[in-house]
């Protein structure tokens, strides 16, 4: 068997065909170890980093960052035994068979029978050891391989056997492999820290130090860039990966299922002192917390009292659900992705806070899984941090309703019978008619409503 492995694009599962190749985490001539991040890829859902599948040293990259490739094309050959010495010529690989054997052949190459010459090797990048091409019957190989182009007159020609490719291994920060992900969902580089555990090795705590860091030091976003328009003025922008799907999910489900929508503006002063007091408290010191966190809350008590509402539709059939995955839209560089929170119903306060804290932090940095990105039961998006009042939001496919929550304001408000400053926003609600009647939904803003109007009272009266 060949020790060269050529390394195909997996099946990324939710019926995903295809991926973008965004960046090469590893060159020709690298040692990687199993399941080290090799190549980070943008399907249809997300931006997902890809292991090793075997442990060796790089010997062919066929794909170049920014093409789509199918799932199952070669992407990366590995050899596996770098250790065993210089990779067989031509020659050896397609020596002749002895008692009717198959004739073993390198991967891209026919059976032998001229001697070939190579190109010098440039002295700026290590050639390819093999073609992206599987291995075939003898029967079925060509006689001879392709002429290569002719060394120049002055120079003599290079051996047929290639030289072993020097290799100079980048050491690797020591960590475990749950710290690496953290590591990774956080976007924080391992090599730049310096560990705390054994041996030098990076904790759990080190990167939590790291991230924290880099997101107080984080500089304020940079100004969208200026669009490059052509000779004639315009500039055309290739839908694919995220935008695409987000695309075709929302002209289907617009005209798939009737919208109906409402609207409901409400005074959350007492919410916004709520949290100012939660965030004294010993455990939440160090979460960023957001009226988002009670508007979640608030949903998932109100979907206790009409679990119609956490439903969807299928083959004439309503679907309720009694867990609900709830899903927070998020605007990234790639386009609007919405992951949930599974089972969001039976998280504590303050581990929702913490499920939402890592949830917009792996959206930003753009390595959401698709996993987590499939099953929403149903969905917020929180408008108000644009500083718009609230909208109109089209239901993502297989929900019954998605709410809308606007920005939070300093307005003159009726309160006790006077005229006073207080902190008002507008919650808008989209749902599938169908499903929910505007009773239903009406009532379910309301309750919505009634929690962030005082959630102490309401958690009290309805447990």
């Amino acid at each position: 068997m060949t020790r060269v492995k050529e390394f195909n694009l997996p099946d990324l599962g939710e019926g995903l065909t295809e991926g973008e190749i965004l960046k090469w985490l590893v060159s020709v001539g690298d040692t990687v170890v199993l399941n080290q991040p090799i190549v980070e890829v943008e399907t249809a859902k997300a931006a997902v980093e890809i292991p090793a599948k075997w442990a060796g040293q790089i010997t062919q990259i066929f794909r170049g960052e920014g093409d789509v490739v199918e799932v199952g094309t070669p992407i990366i050959a590995i050899d596996t035994d770098p250790g065993a010495g210089p990779l067989p010529s031509a020659s050896e690989e397609s020596a002749a068979p002895k008692g009717g054997e198959r004739t073993p052949v390198l991967v891209g190459y026919g059976p032998r029978t001229a001697a070939a010459k190579r190109r010098p090797r440039a002295s700026s990048a290590p050639a390819p050891v093999a073609a992206p091409a599987s291995e075939a019957p003898a029967s079925e190989a060509p006689a001879a391989e392709a002429p290569a182009a002719e060394a120049p007159a002055a120079e003599a020609p290079v051996a047929v056997a290639p030289a072993p490719v020097e290799v100079v291994a980048t050491p690797k920060a020591l960590a475990k492999p749950p710290v690496r992900k953290l590591a990774r969902d956080l976007g924080v580089d391992l090599d730049a820290l310096t560990g705390s555990g054994p041996s030098g090795s990076i904790t759990r705590d080190d990167v939590l130090a790291s991230a924290s860091t880099e997101q107080s030091t984080e500089p304020p976003a940079a100004a969208v860039s200026a669009p490059v328009f052509g000779p004639d003025r315009e500039q055309r922008v290739p839908v694919k990966g995220v935008r695409k799907l987000t695309a075709e999910n929302m002209v289907a489900s617009a005209f798939t299922a009737p919208h109906v929508s409402e609207f409901l503006t409400i005074d959350i002063t007492r919410s916004m002192r709520a949290l100012d007091r939660l965030k004294t408290r010993p455990g939440w010191r160090d979460l960023r917390v957001s009226p988002l966190l009670l508007v979640a809350k608030a949903v998932l008590v109100a979907i206790r009292r009409h679990p119609m509402i956490n439903s969807s539709w299928a083959d004439n059939e309503i679907v309720v659900k009694e867990y609900v995955n709830l899903g927070i839209a998020a605007a990234t560089d790639r386009g609007l992705i919405v992951p949930n929170i599974k089972d969001a119903g039976r998280l504590s306060l303050l581990e929702l806070a913490e499920a939402l804290n890592a949830l917009v932090g792996t959206a930003k940095q753009g390595r959401t899984p698709p996993a987590d990105m499939s099953g929403g039961t149903f969905t917020i998006t929180n408008v108000g941090v644009f500083g718009v009042d609230t909208g109109t939001p089209i239901l993502p496919p297989g929900e019954a309703a998605i709410l809308a929550f606007g920005a939070v304001r300093a307005q003159p408000w009726v309160h006790k019978g006077k005229i006073k400053a207080r902190q008002v926003t507008t919650l808008g609600i989209s749902f599938d008619h169908r499903i929910i009647d505007g009773e239903l939904g009406s009532k379910f803003l309301r309750d919505v409503g009634d929690f962030l109007v005082d959630p102490e009272a309401t958690l009290l009266a309805w447990g």
